[in-house]
């Protein structure tokens, strides 16, 4: 598969799948499959919540935000970043996470407000640094295992001072890396893992090892470790980008942060094509802040093209 199909079904996979699991965040196991008993049937991109059909949340907007700065900027500029995080939380979002708000708003420099969060709470393993990383992932794919992984933890660190959320983002970076070189990032696990800090390695093995099920979790899935974990889990437990978003989103609990991560790794893996166009067709992004700014598939396909190329 070209390089470019997996790219963009990284970057659209997860928007749609942020999408598809906002309406039924927070609400009971099996609550997807219940209202939509017939895959392919369509009326999936239902809204609901506070959420319209096919409406994006903060997962896909920080991640368009990411997006937006490395390519403008040419590369990585972490202050900018930040900047562009805290205008659009000051512009009221419809959702933004309790611990990333603080962190924004705490009117602390960009390199010490996630730091002096984590001191004061000591609680900072959320997974608001995954749920947005699948455009910065395949940007820095190109650059290799090491860069991939370091550019992870320097952003997630923007908004998240515990290392365990670093490390979770940096084993996304990692997988959707590995994909893209047309590898299995299953069978890759074990090796990723390896590079994982020691002081974390063992609890992500044990979320990321394949005898494991999102039943077995100990934290809520709000946490980064059942988070990806449950990703990895519908990816390695169905077999086509349909399935493994539905498995992701019956889960219930943090529907659309699950669901986003997954699709993240489900369309790096199947590719672009393999996204349904019925639920392409009503994806937006509006992005607060940014002067109205409202992102389609065209304009979430260039993005995806522009940081793979």
């Amino acid at each position: 598969m070209k390089r470019m199909q997996r790219a963009a079904g990284a970057v659209v996979g997860s928007a749609v799948d942020d999408a598809l699991g906002a309406p039924f965040e927070f609400g009971p196991q099996g609550a997807f499959s219940a209202r939509f008993p017939a895959p392919g049937a369509g009326g999936e991109m239902c809204g609901g919540g506070g959420w319209d059909p096919g409406e994006a949340t903060d997962d896909t907007q920080m991640a368009v935000l990411v997006a937006e700065s490395l390519l403008e900027q040419g590369g990585l500029d972490l202050p900018d970043i930040f900047a562009r995080f805290q205008r659009w939380a000051a512009a009221g979002p419809k959702d933004i996470g309790l611990q990333t708000e603080d962190v924004l708003t705490n009117g602390m420099p960009w390199d010490l407000a996630a730091a002096v969060h984590f001191q004061v709470n000591q609680r900072a393993a959320g997974n608001g640094s995954l749920m947005r990383a699948s455009t910065c992932a395949v940007h820095f794919a190109a650059a290799g295992r090491e860069a991939t992984m370091d550019a992870a933890h320097r952003i997630a660190a923007l908004t998240h001072g515990d290392r365990a959320a670093w490390e979770g983002t940096a084993i996304f970076h990692e997988l959707i890396r590995v994909t893209f070189e047309d590898a299995d990032p299953l069978t890759a696990l074990p090796d990723i893992l390896a590079h994982v800090h020691p002081d974390h390695r063992g609890r992500y093995a044990t979320v990321l090892s394949p005898d494991w099920h999102p039943d077995e979790a100990t934290e809520f899935n709000g946490a980064v470790w059942p988070c990806l974990g449950s990703a990895v889990w519908a990816l390695r437990t169905t077999t086509g980008f349909e399935d493994a978003i539905r498995a992701a989103i019956d889960l219930g609990g943090d529907t659309d942060t699950v669901a986003a991560v997954t699709g993240g790794l489900a369309g790096a893996y199947y590719g672009l094509d393999a996204i349904p166009v019925r639920w392409t067709q009503p994806l937006h992004v509006p992005l607060p802040g940014f002067d109205g700014q409202v992102l389609h598939l065209a304009d979430l396909l260039d993005l995806a093209h522009r940081l793979g190329g």
